[in-house]
């Protein structure tokens, strides 16, 4: 027969055990959502940049003051076809791989921005080295700021698959996808590079994946590290976008 003593020591020692695990179970609900709000940061554009922050393309490539932020721009490619697009850099060169059939806003508007040479002589502005890895480019402010004065929609984003219990999935070493403000539909021409592989919350449009040769760039920028040793900044090995093209396969 169980004292009252014994009794008393069990139901001590089985309120303790539900104080830790219930204790275990909010810490990593808070490293779940540290780790979501630190991902979201790394490849967010700075509020309002995307689409009002430089204004948009007239139609003799000159920037206006005063476009309309929606005017995104009319659709030109086939969006049944691919079309890679290349990047020329002091880093090296970058061929990604695009799909217009998934993302056919996305790769228009780039079509579009590297035609008029918009991305010609920017800096890939952002490094991040921790817990994300990623190079974000595609801002001719070079701030974080900067955008063509449009936004374009968000698109495949399931098609990286299912969202984990963490609220993430995996973008691979290689995936090339756009950046945002945070909020749906915010895209305008930020983008990142992925250079290992990388949990985010499935918010950011995967439109592209970069040739082995262009991963390398990227890997060896990132082995530099970032300016005045932090983990998330301009690249200690500063990277200038001297060339952009668009085109069909």
């Amino acid at each position: 027969m169980v004292s009252s003593e014994q009794r008393r020591r069990q139901l001590a020692r089985e309120k303790f055990e539900r104080q830790q695990q219930r204790r275990e179970a909010a810490r990593r609900k808070a490293r779940r959502r540290n780790t979501i709000i630190a991902a979201t940061l790394a490849v967010v554009v700075a509020a309002g940049g995307v689409a009002f922050a430089t204004g948009a393309f007239s139609g003799d490539g000159k920037k206006s003051d005063s476009a309309d932020p929606s005017a995104e721009p009319k659709m030109t490619v086939d969006a049944k076809a691919k079309y890679d697009m290349a990047l020329k850099t002091n880093a090296g060169d970058i061929k990604i791989t695009t799909d217009a059939a998934k993302t056919p806003h996305t790769v228009n508007s780039f079509k579009y921005l590297a035609d008029k040479g918009y991305f010609d002589n920017t800096k890939c502005h952002r490094l991040t080295t921790q817990n994300i890895y990623v190079l974000q480019c595609g801002d001719p402010k070079g701030t974080g700021s900067g955008g063509p004065g449009y936004t374009i929609p968000d698109e495949d984003l399931t098609g990286l698959g299912k969202a984990g219990a963490d609220g993430t999935v995996t973008y691979r070493a290689g995936t090339v996808a756009m950046a945002n403000t945070g909020q749906p539909h915010t895209g305008g021409s930020q983008f990142f590079l992925v250079y290992k592989d990388t949990k985010l919350p499935p918010s950011y449009t995967p439109f592209g994946t970069m040739d082995a040769a262009g991963l390398k760039a990227v890997q060896d920028v990132a082995k530099e590290g970032v300016e005045g040793g932090s983990t998330d900044g301009a690249p200690k090995k500063a990277v200038t976008i001297q060339k952009a093209a668009v085109t069909k396969e």
